[in-house]
């Protein structure tokens, strides 16, 4: 089995939360950046073993949180070595808004995986973009790039749409196949 980490940046929860959909339907290792943007040391050893990587931030005014973004600097140490050439990676994202430039955030994500040289791997889960339609679907939001959550501002983590960590769970499995596929 290939080994999956995820790590993420939560502020409020709803992040977190989704980090724990994607894990579940990965098996992956939750590595958890803090309030201070910081990892513990171990999780840098975790990263540095696993097949896939998954990044997890909220988006917070159409970019990552300054907490992943700290993590994110901090990677330059595998990049200069080329640590994390060839890995899979993936990531996900959570705002309040519908859309809030949600895809800024994903685009971040894939730009820090190609500046290691990684392979980006997207949702590949249809839309669900019908009349019959309805805010509970797999993938309604319809990012190819990577799951997108929506959960109200004034919504805590136990009310994220069921759909969106359905998605989170699904592109998890998916990064897991894919893994194990590249690290034969």
């Amino acid at each position: 089995m290939a080994k999956v980490a995820v790590v993420f940046h939560s502020g409020y929860g709803h992040t977190q939360r989704l980090a724990q959909s994607v894990a579940q339907g990965s098996g992956a290792e939750l590595l958890t950046i803090d309030a201070d943007g910081n990892l513990p040391d171990a999780a840098w050893d975790t990263l540095a073993a696993a097949d896939a990587i998954i990044f997890g931030s909220p988006t917070y005014m159409g970019t990552v949180s300054w907490q992943f973004k700290k993590f994110a600097d901090a990677t330059s140490k595998p990049w200069y070595t080329q640590a994390w050439k060839d890995k899979i990676f993936g990531g996900f994202t959570n705002s309040a808004n519908m859309n809030g430039d949600k895809h800024s955030t994903l685009h971040y994500f894939m730009t820090l995986a190609m500046q290691h040289g990684g392979v980006w791997a997207g949702t590949g889960i249809n839309y669900n973009n019908t009349k019959a339609s309805q805010r509970s679907d797999v993938n309604y939001l319809a990012s190819s790039a990577g799951p997108m959550a929506q959960t109200p501002g004034d919504a805590g983590a136990a009310e994220m749409n069921a759909g969106d960590l359905e998605t989170g769970r699904q592109f998890g499995q998916r990064i897991a196949e894919l893994a194990q596929k590249f690290s034969r």
